[in-house]
């Protein structure tokens, strides 16, 4: 690819934003071409022409003039003799920040540390949260790199670069709603992690490829008649999706690549939101829809504020079409994602509306604030940020948005910290519920806490989002951090229901010696002709391996409970007793 030079960046910048100092831009250009003369790329080109390039791929994202500068200037602090002091005084504070943020994500990539991937997350997100501009630029300068990864000659390490991209760098870009960089992201890593499979279904497209074509234009042909006659305006596009997406989707079916019928989506773009509905009705009226295939997320956008109306349908020629209908603005955010807010009206500063859609990353620093080791908040950064969601109600009205599957114990530590740490219960829809009941949207949830509990171990679980079960570990792990009193054990009781069948409780006491829970003492409660229900009080070491042993309860698919505060809960029947033996 030919490098954009000065003159061509400044003009592709100022065909979208009238607000640029064209002087400042090419004194960046000319500053990083001075400060890389020396220096070249692993395939033997000049080293400049990596910052053009991310410099350019920002340009696409139709970012700001501080952004792009930034582009130019990332590597200069870190592989050159420039400072942030020198960038400081050349080009202003605003820019030197950015690229101090971004050099310090640079600099911590290359420490080949056991927990790098953790770290690398966490010194992200910190960075990020300061501006988010840091994440735009890294998310260029990795995009690039990895369209060039195949001249690294360190087989290891472009291993661990596609690794680290496909697990932090492509999520981080869908949770910033950038779907274009994230979908080429997955592939490169794909193309590197899993050729073979890649290659596969690539050989596959490719024999179908002509076939696949007269089938788009015909549907394209079809629908846009359809729309045209309804009197809809609209642009129809039809589009392949990548190697990686139909690989995921061959996965989590479970199907081979020639059982798999929807490797074609249609795109329709209308002009304003009440066209969607009218697009989807004529859609619905003329074609079989697919059962559960329908999504609308203009109502209800994604976590990331994705907007579209998803729905498949059995469609010309007995074709099994994904369909996606959307306005011109959704489309916009759908590419770009976050870079959409900036919109050059006035000024070319972002709009600090638009920054409350990113409160996400609060939550994220919270989660690295609450301590532990890096790969807990690695796990638990992961459960935050990417998942789908449900939005419940608290008895107020407020709306509270969770992932898919989350829990009354998720919802406690959404509202606050406190009330998740002091739940004892709920109701969900003026119903007295479990706290590890499954949310669904709609629901209202009301919790009710005391003063005297503090949160169970249990619950890790059975919560879903990175704040919950980072509150409840750090709630645990605080209370034994003064240097010697560290926990020796826990204890715990689980009522189990066993099945009359040979060999169940011997199965059941294998799987708490296998998970390290000694158990120091059984009871018979209740005998019934299907099943036995016995007490189980144990004893553990690891909080881990309390949650290992629940999920494997579960698994097994026996009917178990955890009681907490059994003391309490037999004081009173206690009480009598002693009262009786003392008369």
């Amino acid at each position: 690819m030919i490098m954009l030079n000065n003159e061509d960046l400044i003009k592709k910048v100022k065909s979208y934003n009238r607000f640029l100092n064209p002087e400042a831009l090419n004194k960046a250009y000319n500053f990083a071409l001075e400060a890389h003369k020396n220096q070249k790329r692993d395939e033997g080109i000049p080293y400049i022409s990596h910052p053009v390039a991310v410099a350019n791929i920002l340009t696409e994202l139709k970012l700001d003039s501080a952004t792009i500068t930034t582009g130019l200037l990332h590597d200069t602090v870190e592989d050159t003799k420039a400072t942030y002091d020198t960038v400081k005084k050349e080009f202003g504070k605003e820019v030197a920040d950015l690229v101090d943020g971004v050099t310090k994500i640079s600099a911590l990539e290359e420490k080949a540390i056991d927990n790098s991937k953790a770290e690398n997350l966490r010194k992200l997100i910190l960075a990020t949260s300061k501006d988010i501009r840091v994440l735009l630029v890294k998310l260029a300068d990795r995009l690039h790199n990895m369209r060039t990864i195949n001249f690294l000659k360190d087989k290891n390490k472009k291993v661990r670069k596609a690794k680290e991209t496909m697990e932090i760098y492509a999520p981080l870009a869908d949770r910033m709603g950038m779907n274009t960089i994230r979908d080429e992201l997955e592939d490169l890593s794909f193309a590197i992690l899993n050729p073979d499979a890649r290659n596969l279904i690539l050989n596959r497209l490719t024999f179908i490829k002509d076939k696949r074509e007269d089938i788009i234009k015909n549907v394209y042909d079809e629908l846009n008649n359809l729309l045209i006659s309804n009197r809809i305006e609209a642009e129809i596009t039809g589009r392949e999706k990548t190697p990686f997406s139909i690989w995921r989707k061959m996965q989590s079916k479970r199907i081979s690549l020639e059982q798999l019928t929807d490797i074609v989506g249609f795109r329709v773009i209308v002009k304003n939101i009440n066209d969607c509905y009218v697009t989807l009705g004529i859609f619905h009226k003329e074609y079989p829809a697919i059962p559960g295939k329908f999504k609308d997320y203009i109502s209800t956008p994604k976590i990331n504020q994705y907007k579209s109306i998803h729905t498949s349908v059995i469609g010309p020629m007995k074709k099994r079409i994904e369909i996606q209908i959307r306005t011109k603005p959704m489309h916009e955010f759908a590419e770009r994602g976050i870079a959409s807010h900036w919109k050059y009206k006035s000024s070319e500063k972002f709009s600090e509306i638009s920054w409350k859609e990113y409160d996400w990353l609060r939550d994220l620093v919270e989660i690295i604030d609450t301590g532990g080791s890096p790969e807990h908040y690695f796990e638990f950064t992961k459960l935050q940020m990417f998942q789908d969601n449900v939005f419940c109600f608290t008895p107020k009205g407020a709306v509270i948005k969770l992932p898919k599957d989350a829990t009354p114990i998720d919802f406690a530590y959404a509202v606050h910290t406190n009330i998740g740490d002091t739940a004892i219960g709920c109701e969900i829809n003026g119903r007295e519920s479990p706290l590890q009941a499954s949310l669904s949207n709609g629901d209202m949830i009301k919790i009710i806490t005391s003063k005297k509990v503090s949160p169970s171990l249990h619950w890790l679980s059975s919560s879903k989002t990175g704040k919950a079960r980072a509150s409840i570990r750090k709630h645990w792990q605080g209370r034994f951090l003064d240097g010697s009193k560290k926990p020796k054990e826990y204890t715990s009781t689980l009522s189990i229901d066993l099945p009359h069948k040979p060999g169940i409780l011997g199965k059941v006491s294998t799987l708490f010696g296998v998970n390290n829970a000694n158990i120091i003492n059984i009871e018979l409660t209740k005998r019934t002709s299907e099943y036995l229900s016995f007490i189980f009080d144990i004893q553990i070491q690891d909080l881990k391996d309390f949650t290992n042993l629940v999920s494997q309860l579960k698994q097994e698919k026996l009917k178990f409970k955890v009681i907490r505060h059994k003391k309490k809960k037999y004081a009173f029947i206690q009480r009598v007793l002693e009262n009786f033996k003392r008369n």
